[in-house]
Order: C-alpha cells, then structure tokens, then sequence
C-alpha cells in the first residue's frame, strides 16, 4: 500500500508559515534530501490555497510527472494533470492509497493536513526544522483530535541548522 508523507518546512516555534503567508524564511540554497524524497513519489495531495500558490509560478503544475491532487469545494475545475477532489474525500483517499504506484506526498493545507491525520491516513511525517522563530503565523498542526504517536526513523542535521527528521506514524 501507497504511504501518505506530509513533507513540510517548519520553523522552530511550529509555523509553517509567516503571518503574513509568507515562506521567505525556508532555506533553498541547497537541495536538503529533496531529489531523495521526489524519487519516493508520484502524487501530490494539496489543498486548495496551497495549489494556488504553488500555480502562481506561472506553471498550472510546476510538478511535471507527478499526479496532483487538489482538495477544495470551491474550485470549479483543476488543470491537465490535477484531479479536483471534493466534499467527503476520506474514503477516495483510503482509495487512493490502495492503488498501484509510488508513495503520496502530502504537500500542504493544514485543514487537509488535519483531516488525514485524524483519520489516520498519514503514515509519515518528513519535517524541516529551519532555525528561526517565527513568533506567530500558521501552525503545523491544529484540531489535531486525539494523541498520535510516532517513532523516529531517521535524522539529518545541515550545516545550516536545518535539521530534518523523518517519523513514522505509528498504528495503534
């Protein structure tokens, strides 16, 4: 079966975001195991604002090759290469995940994010601690419904600061 991995940066007071949306604080001056985790898979979960931010690029799907999911009940279409999910989207997710083909990242929507957790679709989490304190913005995790654990499965620290840990979820 497929794994869901919630792939995120987050700063070190847990926002995955400025207060303002903005990320300018994520380090790319280099690759951080990037081109690893791309090669693990082949499809995207996003949440609407997440895909539209990501589509401002200039590019509808700035992931060539990689099958993208939007999860929204706002959006009237989605380009080429995206699938539009809408209403009630557990059990497609459950679905999903069962067909064949390479692990699922789960890109970004923290109510998204929320979701599968509760429900027990997520079956990793790959953080990358940047070394800042935000003070406010998005936090990673809320309306998280009940204790989760985890296991660590691996650990890398850059000589930026930027510390990259990767757990499994565990299943009770």
């Amino acid at each position: 079966m497929r794994k869901v991995i919630l792939g995120v940066a987050v700063s070190l007071d847990n926002f995955i975001e400025g207060p303002n949306g903005e990320y300018d604080w994520c380090f790319m001056d280099q690759d951080y195991g990037l081109t690893a985790f791309m090669s693990r898979i082949d499809s995207i979960f996003m949440g609407r604002k997440s895909f539209e931010l990501a589509s401002t690029t200039g590019d509808q799907n700035p992931w060539k090759g990689i099958h993208t999911y939007v999860f929204s009940n706002t959006l009237k279409c989605a380009p080429d290469g995206t699938t539009l999910l809408q209403g009630d989207v557990l059990e497609r997710v459950r679905e999903i995940k069962k067909e064949d083909g390479k692990d699922i990242w789960l890109f970004g929507g923290a109510s998204l994010t929320s979701s599968l957790m509760n429900a027990g679709l997520v079956d990793e989490l790959w953080l990358a601690v940047h070394p800042i304190l935000l003070g406010q913005g998005k936090p990673l995790f809320s309306d998280i419904q009940q204790r989760i654990k985890t296991r660590l499965l691996e650990t890398k620290t850059y000589t930026t600061g930027l510390v990259s840990l990767r757990y499994g979820v565990a299943r009770e």
